[in-house]
């Protein structure tokens, strides 16, 4: 049997995570370097780290994969870390993940292009809550093999008890999530039992090495998908005869000649011409970088999709969706904050209208909440500013996921998937009086400060007004403390400020300007201003 050369290996894209310390690193490291996959300078490098690390002398795996200063100092991964190899039968692209939960966003970005997740787990401390949080991750990221190494087998002596009680553990987690697939190894990745070959000290276990396992696994249809759909990444206008749309076909086969319908528009064309880089072909399938250029003029933009005209309804047009989300964000969440939306090519903004519940790590318990905090697991209601196209993540991956972003920092906010897609009312339309509503995405309002009491003064107040201003423009509002100084603020002035659709603060209006001020309750005095900015918020909430 002749030997596959690199290019015609098949390539599995996998991912190592787990709690912290479970030896995630190593166990990569191990494969490298009994696999033969280093080059001697690296080798000796590795001796020449190890004899400073904290394994006594011996050889420390993990200084493979962890580069950065502080992982080596505090002996955990921070970034994720990618690494290509291969074997004789398959080639691999791995992504040593961080176990600690402070970077589980870095966690999830890594197991978003995986096809298989190994989950370490310490067969000492056995079954954690970051080992059930990172299954969850991977599950809400469309991994849907996973094997799951029970490492440090050594330091219990190689145990067939402890391995059959993590084994019934990983049974209940099983069948809690739905895993299509999942397999447990006993392994130790300091020594290398059972990562390359079988270990004599395993003779209870009758499954393949991790490296055997990987080798034949089958991956080839997660990501089978039906019809034919391709996201539009750029408008390409070298010229004034030429116009074409540029994408990736991420299912099916486009033909010249194929009619093809625009969403979220609906028009209809017909294929002209299909550019595979610079050469014209007449036939490409999926995976396959295209330039195509249509029969005649169509509204079509980056974040537009082309679909078959006689495709079913599995990717549709809407304005609303349920979605499961991992909150990234280290704020809070907050009801009344916009955000955009990434959702395929396109880039719109969108509100998170309600939090349906949470999902309890441990226990995969649903919890009624309108609260959200870092690393948490929610199932949300979701509202676009606009129409797009979209899919449910379990038909079409690239239109069924997404990530919201927090349009003041630019920070991602959460990544997740599209449970469910809502009946649409079209595209919104606007009229001049909602127009200002629309660009600044709150309502206007006058609140005074001088409604809260007596009990302190203008400057007081006034010192109060301005730490509320402050942070209502760290969530985003365009807000404007009026400081008046002592004199009322006229109903002339009161009037046009609200008119250009802003947040004003003062602390004394004028009697006459009653009809668009609204005093602040006195009960707010003593809370704090996180009660008044929460207060004003929900006072000048847009809903989409």
């Amino acid at each position: 049997m002749t030997e596959l050369t690199r290019y015609e290996r098949p390539l599995l894209k996998f991912i190592t995570c787990g709690s912290v310390d479970d030896g995630k690193s190593t166990l990569i490291g191990n494969i490298l370097y009994n696999s033969k996959l280093l080059y001697s300078d690296q080798i000796e490098s590795l001796k020449t780290e190890s004899l400073n690390g904290s394994c006594d002398g011996e050889l420390d795996y993990s200084l493979l994969l962890d580069g950065l200063l502080a992982e080596r100092e505090q002996g955990i991964t921070i970034d994720v870390a990618y690494r290509y190899f291969s074997t004789k039968k398959r080639s691999f692209i791995v992504a040593d993940l961080p176990g600690h939960e402070e970077y589980t966003r870095n966690m999830a970005v890594g197991a978003s292009f995986a096809d298989l997740a190994i989950i370490l787990i310490d067969a000492s401390k056995g079954v954690l809550i970051q080992t059930k949080r990172h299954a969850r991750i991977c599950t809400l990221m469309g991994i849907r093999h996973f094997v799951f190494a029970v490492n440090k087998m050594d330091l219990l002596g190689f145990d067939e008890k402890r391995f059959n009680d993590i084994s019934s553990d990983i049974a209940r987690l099983s069948e809690e999530l739905s895993l299509q697939e999942y397999t447990l190894i006993p392994l130790s990745a300091k020594s290398g039992d059972n990562v390359i070959s079988r270990s004599p000290n395993t003779p209870w276990y009758d499954g393949k090495s991790l490296i055997e396992y990987l080798e034949d696994t089958d991956t080839s249809g997660d990501n089978e998908e039906t019809g034919f759909y391709l996201p539009v990444q750029r408008v390409c206008r070298p010229n004034q005869f030429f116009r074409g749309f540029q994408g990736q076909i991420e299912s099916g086969e486009l033909h010249v000649g194929d009619e093809l319908t625009v969403l979220p528009t609906g028009e209809t064309a017909r294929v002209k011409q299909i550019f595979s880089g610079f050469n014209e072909v007449e036939l490409a399938g999926r995976g396959m970088p295209v330039t195509v250029s249509l029969d005649r003029e169509v509204d079509v933009s980056r974040g537009s999709v082309f679909t078959r005209a006689t495709q079913d309804d599995s990717i549709t047009v809407a304005r609303e969706i349920t979605g499961t989300i991992l909150w990234t964000d280290d704020e809070k969440f907050n009801i009344h904050k916009d955000y955009l939306i990434k959702l395929g090519t396109s880039q719109i903004y969108a509100q998170v209208k309600s939090i349906e519940y949470t999902v309890d790590v441990n226990t995969g318990e649903h919890i009624a909440t309108d609260e959200l905090s870092k690393n948490e697991i929610a199932v949300c209601r979701i509202s676009f500013i606009d129409s797009v196209a979209v899919s449910e993540f379990n038909r079409h991956r690239t239109l069924g996921e997404f990530i919201l972003i927090d349009r003041v920092s630019n920070m991602t906010a959460a990544c997740g998937i599209v449970n469910a897609i809502h009946d649409s009312d079209g595209k919104r339309e606007y009229t001049p009086q909602n127009v200002r509503l629309h660009l600044l995405r709150q309502k206007s309002g006058v609140f005074n400060f001088g409604g809260l009491g007596s009990t302190a003064d203008q400057e007081t107040l006034g010192r109060l007004a301005g730490e509320v201003e402050q942070k209502l423009l760290q969530q985003g509002r365009l807000v404007y403390y009026y400081r008046n100084t002592g004199a009322e603020v006229s109903r002339e002035v009161l009037r046009s400020l609200t008119e250009s659709g802003i947040i004003v603060l003062t602390v004394k209006a004028s009697p006459e300007s009653a009809e668009y001020v609204k005093d602040l309750d006195p009960a707010l005095e003593n809370t704090g201003t996180d009660s008044i900015v929460k207060f004003i918020a929900e006072q000048t909430a847009y809903e989409l």
